[in-house]
């Protein structure tokens, strides 16, 4: 049951987070959650195919197993399509496991899957050999079979044709395999899962109901060789993934997991390890503040911090992710972000090479620009990050120019007066005014409530914050905006022009007629607002821009636990 304080800082949240409402908010967030993924799939495919020259069973096999297999000439053939009928016949017409030639054809069969270019898979599907390799996983007593007919189930899950594995009841069966004597089994079975769930959430949801979790865990806690580890982190990155996310009950188990894996130092940790135990628990956290709060608890986040400053992009990138889900939580979360000591990495991270980080970062600060007042202020006093996200909301690629508005425009219509005022001195009027005459309807409605807010504070303390809009073509640009096609920009506008710039002063100016010779003539144009004698501000500017058989498996890897 949700504490009733939590529910009550959510709803108060709701009010000014990201400037408009939460619902806005997630909705961004969702779509920064997108952009993410499909940049994470060009570096890391969701799914992998497992190649001919992965090391094989036969030269990492344990002392203890590699008695029970059995080798032949015809392990080391190169095989095409023409051997598919032979291949596919002797497989349908075996009559024991123990058989060499069954395991030559299954491998003859996993080699075809495992070429670099169209490995022939719609014809192995077509040729009905799912269903036996399915089955060959349950032979318990030929680790070599199951480990051939694992592999070969893998490379069709990479492809499209990942469903195919999943109708022959492959799930239950490499679930199974999880919990297998050897190792090799262990490893291969795993990578094939992650396959299944990284085609999709249907398909993610399928394995964590056939009870995958904890024979994930179990490999976790005491892995036989860093190969097999590291594919099964990879594994459970994919089953933290995807939308609709997994339940958080469901996922939970496995943070402990994630989390002793990223504050252990050891060597047999590699960075590949953390990525994906990183891209795992920014899957977790993205959510409300229970997910975030489970993740938190997990006291991860000084390790995160520190792993920031290594400097190394694989890394930066899902940890900043994180950090941004912690962030968009209730103000107690964010301001854990904030005391762990995210503002002393912002500024590397504004100027890092790589679009991406520069984007999150932006989207990061203008979450906690949307905070508390404290929050708020002490983002303002780091002049160096604020300079430098104002001058992006000008500048920058448009992608990482729209998370830099929203920081601005949150501070303006979240801030208090004074804090208005400041963010007004770090020219944050004129980067408001840049986005007036962009096509993007959201971002200008987003400007306009910012510009709103500055206006009111303007009239409130007599700033001369209407003569800065003029004086960079913000005035102009508003009068355009009454031609915009969207009624609630139409609206918005009007209302800011008839409450700061309707005026009966202006008004009686400009209409009162003149006697020029025999000629009645008017003042200025009726929507130019000022004079050129009223247009120069008094206000100080900054200029600045700146059923498997039990085993043991291998030592105890830490000191983590997994409840089973």
């Amino acid at each position: 049951m949700t504490d009733p304080r939590v529910a009550n800082e959510q709803a108060r949240m709701k009010s000014y987070k990201k400037g408009i409402d939460s619902e806005d908010t997630r909705r961004r967030r969702e779509e920064t959650t997108l952009a993410i993924r499909k940049n994470k799939k060009e570096d890391k495919l969701a799914k992998r195919r497992a190649a001919n020259n992965k090391p094989t069973a036969v030269t990492e096999l344990t002392t203890a197993s590699s008695s029970s297999l059995s080798t032949s000439s015809d392990s080391k053939k190169d095989y095409t399509i023409s051997d598919l009928p032979e291949l596919a016949k002797t497989i349908r017409n075996s009559v024991s496991p123990a058989d060499a030639s069954l395991i030559d054809a299954v491998r003859g069969v996993r080699k075809m899957l495992s070429v670099d270019q169209n490995p022939p898979v719609v014809e192995v599907i077509q040729s009905s050999l799912l269903p036996h390799l399915c089955q060959f996983l349950m032979y318990t007593d030929a680790p070599m079979l199951q480990f051939e007919a694992a592999w070969a189930l893998t490379n069709v899950a990479s492809t499209q044709y990942t469903g195919d594995v999943v109708e022959v009841g492959a799930i239950e069966k490499l679930v199974l395999c999880l919990r297998s004597p050897d190792p090799n089994v262990r490893e291969q079975a795993g990578w094939c899962i992650g396959n299944i769930a990284g085609d999709s959430a249907e398909f993610r949801d399928l394995c964590h109901a056939a009870g995958v979790l904890a024979p994930l865990l179990l490999n976790i806690q005491k892995p036989d060789n860093r190969s097999l580890l590291g594919n099964i982190i990879w594994t459970m990155s994919n089953l933290c993934r995807g939308k609709p996310n997994p339940e958080l009950s469901v996922i939970e188990p496995a943070i402990p997991a994630l989390a002793f894996l990223l504050n252990n130092e050891s060597d047999d940790i590699t960075e590949d390890m953390q990525v994906d135990a990183c891209w795992a628990m920014s899957y977790i956290c993205d959510g409300d503040s229970d997910r975030i709060q489970a993740v938190l608890d997990s006291n991860v986040l000084p390790r995160l911090m520190e792993l920031v400053t290594q400097g190394k992009t694989c890394l930066i990138t899902p940890i900043v992710r994180i950090f941004g889900n912690f962030v968009s939580g209730n103000e107690l979360q964010t301001q854990a972000v904030i005391d762990a000591g995210i503002f002393s990495v912002a500024n590397d991270l504004l100027h890092h090479g790589r679009r991406k980080i520069r984007k999150e970062t932006c989207w990061l600060l203008s979450n906690i620009a949307a905070g508390s007042h404290e929050q708020i202020a002490s983002l303002l006093n780091e002049s160096s990050i604020v300079k430098k996200v104002v001058d992006m909301a000008q500048t920058a690629e448009w992608e990482v120019r729209k998370e830099a508005i929203w920081f601005v425009s949150n501070i303006f219509t979240g801030g208090n007066d004074n804090q208005i005022q400041h963010m007004a001195e770090y020219r944050g009027i004129p980067a408001m005014c840049s986005v007036l005459d962009m096509e993007d309807s959201r971002m200008i409605m987003v400007s306009l409530e910012a510009l709103e807010q500055v206006l009111a504070i303007g009239e409130k303390y007599d700033r001369a914050y209407d003569h800065i809009i003029d004086e960079h073509d913000g005035i102009d640009k508003l009068e355009k905006l009454q031609e915009h096609q969207s009624e609630d920009i139409f609206n918005k506008v009007v209302g800011i022009i008839d409450t700061f710039f309707g005026r009966e002063d202006i008004e009686d100016e400009n209409l009162a007629p003149e006697v020029d010779g025999n000629q009645f003539t008017f003042g200025i144009p009726s929507k130019q607002l000022f004079t050129e004698q009223q247009s120069p501000s008094t206000f100080a500017m900054n200029d600045s821009s700146n059923a498997q058989p039990t085993f043991n498996f291998g030592s105890d890897f830490g000191s983590f636990h997994p409840g089973m």
